[in-house]
């Protein structure tokens, strides 16, 4: 008997579908080995060896793929195709070595669970790949070194026993602390633009310059993660925009028509952070939701593995895709040549392919086993991967120029689909913009000129789309760490999402102020981003782990140290209520615990008086003892109803009809 060991139950079923009983399938439901949670578990003193242990909740299952394996001639790793699916491959081989010395080990990888992608990896296995290995075990060990050296320095300088620091998402929270920042410190600047509106029907167009000179200006900020640019002009007052009203004079002449032919080409298939960006835009997926969703799609055999950063495509997809279009939607519809998409990003290395559907016939309308969630994300991959082989949409596009008698120029653009090209699978997602035909000298007259008051806008907050994008950018993270990252820092209560925007805590700004006084080479966004290239040449055997952790290490000790000896302790600014504490008569405060926000008294924990800060439900009372009934969230974002009165009652119900 051949054993073959994924990751999860979904793909071990999927995995059996294909295989039909010629092997034995089995999933270790993740790592099967970890480092202890109780204690560091690098040997510092000794090339920071990891100690890796057996869960307490992995026990069993180790034990029973002991037993399955004691059957095997072989043991076949089927996980996934990136650095986490190695090192668990790693792991379960070790796990396995413990006890059946003698065992042989084939390592296969896929990007897509179908029939085909199956059969070929199977005729053609290989070795573990040390180095991938080698840079997750980095990766983990100085997230580890991070977090359970620098968490107590937080909780003696913070006073707050439950914080925690990471490497990655600490810089995470700071972009998101900066970023508030300089919104509230934006001076916005008023200024005033002009519409006219033309006797020619459906004739409008903006006022543009004066003798050549162009009102529009172009404003430049230089923020924490880059270049902000933002739009005003240099009509600064509604005085001055109503003297260029009057100072505007017949006739007016159509100064200019260009008309064009546009092409429109579409955009590459999905990577994972791009798939994370327009599933957040299009259907609000927070970045967990998405991975967690895809990850379902990818096991069921539905698309390729997708977390990469790669947008190449297989030839033998890109085949079938020009085929299936040219089928469905007419050979028109083709792109003249096959379109091979190149990988901007100098960091990706994870997948060798883009998200793509595994079988281009398989569409979002024709898959009827897929829930919603699944269906709208599965749908959003398949457009986005056949489009990319489909032709150019093609637009005319019209500039009309108007002048005035003294050299005023107004203008007005448009543009009308001529060949819908790819648009015919992905849809529109701008209206089309008609100009009324005019010819050059034609005169029109002005019928009104508008003035239209604006101001600058700051910055935008970031999303959680718009985070990821900057991660990547900034060369922070990899696709398989940006959900986490996001997930992270906000059951941490160092961000919270309000109207799909994210925004820092007294307590995220309060942890990163301290960070960046007192260790800013790991808050640094450069470093950080080097530390990731070193990562990577780790996983491509160009560097060794231990001398990068080494590198690492020794000087964040040194600052660990000092910071234990300098720093005093920093007091996590809170919301004063105009309430008394009915216990003791002094102030009720906002504060943030480890669960969320709470009230209590601004001398707690002297006095001990605390309520919950949450939603109250009219009409419910708690079955316990008659208080009210709130909205709260768990530490993973669940909602649930909950007493007012806790920690002293503990009443909680998912649903409200269990509440009686």
């Amino acid at each position: 008997m051949e054993l073959i060991i994924v990751e999860s139950p979904t793909k071990a079923r999927t995995l059996t579908r294909f295989l039909k009983g010629t092997y034995a399938v089995e999933a270790s439901i993740g790592h099967v080995r970890d480092l202890p949670k109780s204690e560091l578990g690098v040997d510092i003193e000794h090339d920071f060896t990891p100690r890796y242990i057996i869960p307490k909740a992995k026990q069993k299952r180790a034990g029973e793929l002991r037993t399955v394996a004691k059957k095997a001639d072989n043991v076949i790793l089927a996980t996934d195709p990136d650095r986490e699916g190695e090192a668990i491959a790693w792991h379960i081989a070790e796990l396995l070595k413990e006890k059946l010395p003698k065992i042989t080990f084939i390592r296969i990888a896929f990007h897509e669970i179908t029939r085909s992608a199956i059969e070929d990896a199977l005729k053609n296995p290989r070795d573990i790949d040390l180095k991938l290995v080698d840079a997750q075990q980095a990766r983990r060990i100085l997230d580890r070194l991070v977090g359970y050296k620098l968490s107590p320095l937080l909780w003696q300088k913070l006073s707050k026993r439950w914080l925690s620091a990471g490497r990655v998402q600490s810089v995470a929270v700071r972009l998101i602390v900066e970023r508030e920042r300089e919104i509230r410190s934006f001076a916005k600047k008023e200024y005033w633009t002009i519409q006219g509106v033309f006797s020619q029907p459906g004739l409008t167009a903006h006022l543009v310059s004066k003798n050549g000179v162009p009102y529009e200006e172009k404003l430049t900020f230089e923020l924490f993660d880059g270049t902000y640019t933002t739009t005003s002009t240099t009509i600064a007052t509604e005085a001055a925009a109503q003297a260029i009203i009057a100072d505007l004079k017949t006739p007016y002449t159509v100064s200019s028509v260009d008309k064009k032919e546009m092409k429109r080409h579409p955009y590459p298939p999905y990577t994972t952070s791009t798939l994370t960006q327009d599933a957040g835009r299009r259907l609000y997926f927070s970045a967990k939701k998405t991975m967690q969703t895809a990850q379902k799609l990818y096991e069921e055999g539905l698309i390729t593995y997708h977390r990469t950063d790669s947008v190449n495509l297989a030839e033998k997809f890109i085949s079938e895709a020009r085929t299936y279009i040219g089928k469905e939607y007419g050979k028109t519809y083709v792109a003249d040549a096959p379109r091979r998409y190149q990988t901007k990003s100098k960091v990706a290395q994870e997948a060798h392919e883009a998200i793509r559907p595994t079988d281009p016939h398989v569409s979002h309308e024709s898959h009827g086993e897929l829930n919603r969630d699944h269906a709208r994300l599965y749908e959003l991959i398949w457009k986005r991967a056949i489009a990319s082989q489909a032709a150019e949409a093609v637009f005319d596009s019209t500039t009309v120029q108007i002048t005035s008698g003294n050299e005023y120029l107004f203008e007005t653009q448009g543009s009308v689909v001529k060949f819908e090209g790819f648009l015919k699978i992905t849809g529109r997602e701008t209206e089309e913009q008609f100009i009324p035909n005019v010819t050059v000298g034609q005169t029109v007259h002005l019928a009104q000129a508008l003035p239209e008051q604006h101001f600058t806008n700051p910055p935008p907050r970031y999303s959680e789309a718009s985070l990821v994008k900057t991660l990547e950018e900034k060369g922070i993270g990899r696709p398989s760490t940006y959900a986490p990252i996001i997930s992270t820092i906000q059951e941490r209560q160092y961000v919270t999402r309000e109207d799909k925007k994210l925004l820092p805590t007294e307590l995220g700004n309060t942890v990163t102020d301290f960070l960046v006084k007192y260790f800013p080479r790991i808050i640094d966004l450069p470093f950080t981003a080097r530390l990731e290239d070193d990562l990577d040449a780790i996983a491509n055997g160009e560097k060794q782990w231990v001398p990068v952790i080494a590198a690492f290490y020794e000087p964040f000790a040194k600052d660990l140290e000092k910071t234990y000896v300098e720093a005093e302790k920093v007091a996590t600014p809170v919301e004063k209520l105009d309430e008394a504490c009915p216990e003791c008569g002094n102030p009720l405060v906002i504060k943030i615990g480890r669960f969320g926000k709470f009230i209590a008294c601004s001398t707690f924990p002297t006095c001990k008086y605390t309520r919950s800060n949450a939603q109250k439900v009219e009409g419910l009372t708690c079955p316990r003892d008659g208080g009210d009934i709130v909205i709260k969230k768990t530490r993973r974002g669940k909602t649930f109803y909950g007493c007012s009165n806790y920690p002293t009652c503990t009443f909680a119900a998912w649903k409200k009809e269990d509440i009686k």
